[in-house]
Order: C-alpha cells, then structure tokens, then sequence
C-alpha cells in the first residue's frame, strides 16, 4: 500500500472510506449527508493539496488523511458553502457550526486540524502513522506549525493510537477530546 496525494478521482472512495471505517454504514441519509457535508467535503473541495490517501494495489483510496492548514481560512467558506446547506434552525446546522469549537480554541498553536480514517479491514497495519507522517512533513514544509483533532470521548482505540503518536491531550470537553501536536 502506498500513501500519494489526493486525486480528484478519488473523491468518492474518500467519500466512503468516510462512511465505513466503522464497519458497513447503514447510516440514513440525512446522516450520511451530515458527515459527509461536515467531515470530509470542504477538505476535498476547497483544500485537496493538504489531502492524503492510502492507496492499495489497484491504486484505489482505502484509507486517508485531510486538513485544512489555517483554521482562520477555513472558517468561513465552511460556514457560507457547508454548513449553510442546512436548515439554521436544525440539528444539522448546530453539529456542523459546533464541530469545530474546539479547533478555535486552539488555532493559535494548532492553526491546522485534520480526518483521518482508514476502512477496518486495512486498520492496525501503520497506515494510519504513515499517512500523519506525512501529513505533518507537508504541512512543516508549509511553515504551519501545528496539527490538532477532535475525537469521541468514548473512542477508546482511536484517543489509544493518537496518544501514542505523540498527540497531546489538550482539553476533554465532554463527548469530545481535543490533540494537538506540533508538526
């Protein structure tokens, strides 16, 4: 398996990679447009130079990494363009307008925030610290220096493979825990 760039023709294996690094998705719709709308299109739409994927044998995406490198910048196209296809008063509209709290907290030393996920057949096998290396090199090279995410309080085996990365814990807020770790 190799780590390479991102195409624009890997958007849909991206897109479900999104969907079922848990397992099969059989998530309804308005969920799936709800993931897929918060956590995964802005970084392929608006960012695809500061995306990653895993790449197996026949070169299709099955694991990645994509971020977005200045907060700041982030923000508001991801306001105007992705949050705004929901209705204002919805659920929707408030998880995706809240996604991102803990990456304004923190944007000053950690301006960049990243997705990675890897489908589970593909999983503890060092793709996931082969596509942060990366991630991490590309981004010093760009000067930024730092990376943070956010992850579920109850994801045990995730907050388990970020801690021993090298990611510091920086705030449990709670559902969600905040790593940050200098590129």
């Amino acid at each position: 398996m190799t780590i390479r760039p991102y195409r624009q023709t890997d958007f849909e294996d991206v897109r479900f990679v999104c969907q079922n690094s848990d397992g099969p998705c059989d998530w309804p719709q308005h969920t799936r447009d709800f993931v897929l709308t918060t956590y995964c299109d802005y970084y392929l739409e608006q960012e695809p130079y500061n995306c990653f994927v895993a790449a197996n044998d026949e070169d299709r995406a099955i694991g990645y990494v994509i971020c977005t490198e200045d907060y700041g910048r982030f923000r508001p196209v991801f306001m105007e363009k992705y949050a705004a296809k929901f209705p204002k008063d919805g659920w929707a509209y408030n998880g995706a307008k809240d996604s991102t709290v803990l990456q304004e907290k923190y944007k000053a030393a950690y301006p960049a925030h990243l997705h990675i996920d890897i489908l589970p057949e593909y999983q503890r096998q060092g793709l996931g610290h082969r596509l942060i290396d990366t991630l991490r090199g590309h981004l010093r090279n760009k000067g930024v220096p730092g990376v943070m995410l956010t992850v579920g309080a109850s994801n045990k085996v995730g907050r388990s493979f970020y801690e021993k990365y090298g990611f510091l814990c920086l705030e449990e807020n709670g559902d969600d825990v905040a790593y940050g770790i200098k590129v």
